[in-house]
């Protein structure tokens, strides 16, 4: 009988034990339950969302051996620092021989114009020719007719009048002859200036050759366009590189990082633009940063898709679509150095009752 009250006693203790964490339980199961009932009515959220990062290939503007490599995986980087060198040996000389054919070229320009000055100067001396076979010829036309009115009178002879006569011709002669000279002269200055403006247009031609090959070299020392961080490094020096070839990525941090969330087309109607949200990521779940979002796309992700679906074939199953919900991140919270490109993340929006 002793032994049966013991066990009853027991029996009870175990009872009441069972009921108090059952009680406690149900309790927290309520508590939680309640809660998550509540933020499913103030909240929408998704587990679909990325961090996101403008990524951008470094490729080669030139062509020619890597001589030397100035940056390392993962580092950080400021516009302008130089991250390889290419072999420029090659583009140089090829500058080099430009700089000499435009050299040469503006010779050929300094000899035309020497040319012309010295046509000019032919011609000014044809010109002053002019004028002294024209006052030679006017002396002998007034000797000319002096004699003929001698001859007239009988007081010259036949002979005398054909001397002046051939001499009046030979005065014409000089003074055409001058005139053609002169003539000449301006035509050979003119031809000597016409050359001047092909030379002048082979000078523009070598100087813009001059700028490529100064591009050129300029190329071959390959810099950081922004400030950012360097990804993999797929190049070693000595490697043979070609014009567009790949040489590095860079995530660009000036722009800064982003979060796009895919929610289904079902939660967007408590959603607008300029929203504040709160991200967090599955690496970081305890950091907790918040956000805005900024636009909503303007078609489901699987309209962007490459082949994109189309009911109207008749197999249609409806699936809830999501959109994409770009999310812009306060790049200054000390949490964001945590986050980097293609990270899974979490946002929860609080629901808009407007």
């Amino acid at each position: 009988m002793n032994k049966h009250h013991t066990y009853t006693q027991t029996d009870k203790l175990i009872t009441r034990i069972t009921t108090w964490i059952a009680g406690i339980a149900g309790a927290v199961l309520l508590v939680w339950g309640a809660y998550t009932l509540l933020h499913l009515f103030k909240y929408e959220e998704t587990d679909d969302a990325q961090v996101e990062a403008y990524i951008n290939p470094i490729t080669a503007r030139v062509s020619g051996f890597v001589k030397e490599i100035r940056y390392d995986e993962n580092q950080d980087v400021k516009k302008g620092d130089t991250l390889l060198i290419i072999d420029s040996r090659e583009y140089q000389l090829q500058k080099q021989e430009a700089g000499a054919g435009l050299e040469n070229a503006r010779q050929q320009v300094e000899v035309l114009e020497s040319n012309v000055h010295t046509a000019e100067k032919v011609a000014a001396v044809n010109n002053a020719q002019i004028a002294a076979a024209k006052a030679k010829l006017v002396k002998q036309e007034q000797e000319y007719e002096r004699f003929v009115k001698l001859y007239e009178a009988e007081s010259a002879t036949k002979q005398q009048m054909e001397n002046v006569q051939s001499a009046l011709e030979v005065a014409r002669s000089d003074y055409q002859a001058a005139i053609n000279n002169y003539q000449a002269s301006l035509s050979r200055v003119n031809d000597s200036r016409s050359q001047i403006s092909p030379v002048m247009a082979e000078i523009k031609r070598r100087e813009l050759v001059l700028q490529r090959n100064d591009l050129d070299v300029s190329y071959t020392v390959v810099t950081a366009p922004y400030d950012g961080k360097m990804g993999k490094r797929t190049i070693q020096p000595g490697q043979q590189i070609q014009l567009g070839q790949t040489l590095a990525y860079i995530v660009d941090e000036e722009t800064g990082l982003w979060v796009v969330a895919n929610f289904k087309e079902t939660q967007l109607r408590h959603m607008h633009i300029g929203e504040t949200v709160e991200v967090t990521t599955d690496a970081y779940p305890d950091k907790m940063i918040k956000g805005q979002i900024i636009s909503l796309s303007p078609a489901t992700g699987s309209r962007f898709s490459l082949l994109p679906p189309d009911n109207a074939t008749g197999n249609f199953v409806k699936i809830a679509q999501r959109v994409p919900v770009k999310i812009k991140i306060d790049n200054r919270d000390a949490n964001v150095a945590y986050l980097s490109a293609g990270m899974n993340a979490s946002v929860t929006v609080p629901k808009d009752e407007q």
